[in-house]
């Protein structure tokens, strides 16, 4: 028998029998579990106190009102129509951050994470002074095209598109550095232009990641509030969204206000269950 044999022979007496290749993992710190437990509580607290408050039995004739379903279709619709705009910019956007080298990379990188950063009020002035009637774009798409983007329903999905981008961009770059470039490289190789390589060989390989991020920036645009409200105003059934009707309804209806929360609250819920089945399921 040799020394390492022995030395398992040994090892499997001491613990009663033959080690079955499981490690018993130890036990969690109590000063790390303290701060993880008060960290839990704060985050579920408030998510608990809305269910707790919620008006069940006046619910369904809250929900079914006509404002209710007008804010919530054009939420719908200005999220979706937001994250299309993040998909058709951000995704050639994300490529050129991880595929190619230009002077000046690190600054572009970090101007479009700025948004995330940024207060979205501050977005939204932002947005009326580039596109707004006298802005210095906007001035142009009026004077020659006629188009007017602040105070409708195109503004509100400018102004989400504005803030959810970057979520996008992030999450398909580190995807894009995450896949192998050599396939790209082949397929070039062969004959393939660069754009015919990324369109059958690299998106299809990054997929999970452009859809983690669609559904992201979905998510971040359902639930913007400053820039919408600063850029696009807050009309009924032109430009209020959800979260610019719950604003509303607090002042007037808190009962309301919680209502509309909750549907946002299960909105998200069911945005969270969907990306962590299809694209976050650990193997």
């Amino acid at each position: 028998m040799t020394r390492i044999d022995a030395s398992d022979a040994a090892a499997d007496t001491l613990v009663g029998g033959p080690r079955r290749g499981r490690v018993r993992r130890p036990g969690v710190p109590l000063p790390l579990l303290l701060p993880a437990l008060v960290g839990l509580a704060f985050l579920l607290l408030p998510l608990v106190a809305l269910l707790v408050r919620a008006p069940w039995h006046t619910l369904p004739d809250q929900l079914t009102s006509a404002e209710v379903w007008q804010a919530l279709r054009l939420s719908l619709v200005s999220a979706t129509a937001a994250t299309a705009v993040s998909l058709v910019l951000g995704v050639p956007l994300a490529w050129l951050l991880a595929r190619t080298d230009f002077p000046g990379r690190g600054f572009v990188r970090a101007l479009v994470t700025l948004p995330l950063v940024l207060p979205p009020v501050v977005g939204g002035v932002a947005l009326l002074l580039a596109l707004g009637r006298n802005g210095v774009v906007g001035r142009w798409l009026d004077s020659w095209f006629g188009i007017t983007l602040p105070f409708t329903t195109a503004g509100v999905v400018v102004a989400e598109a504005f803030v959810a981008m970057p979520f996008l961009v992030i999450s398909v770059e580190g995807t894009l550095r995450a896949a192998d470039p050599r396939y790209e490289e082949a397929a070039t190789t062969l004959g393939a232009s660069r754009f015919t390589a990324f369109r059958r060989v690299t998106l299809p390989l990054i997929a999970p990641g452009v859809a983690a991020g669609a559904v992201l920036a979905w998510a971040r645009a359902l639930g913007e509030f400053g820039a919408t409200i600063t850029f696009a105003g807050n009309f009924p059934g032109r430009t209020q969204t959800m979260p610019l009707a719950v604003y509303l309804a607090l002042q007037n209806d808190p009962a309301a206000a919680i209502a509309l929360s909750l549907v946002l609250l299960a909105v998200s819920i069911a945005v969270l269950a969907g990306l962590r089945d299809r694209w976050m399921t650990a193997s």
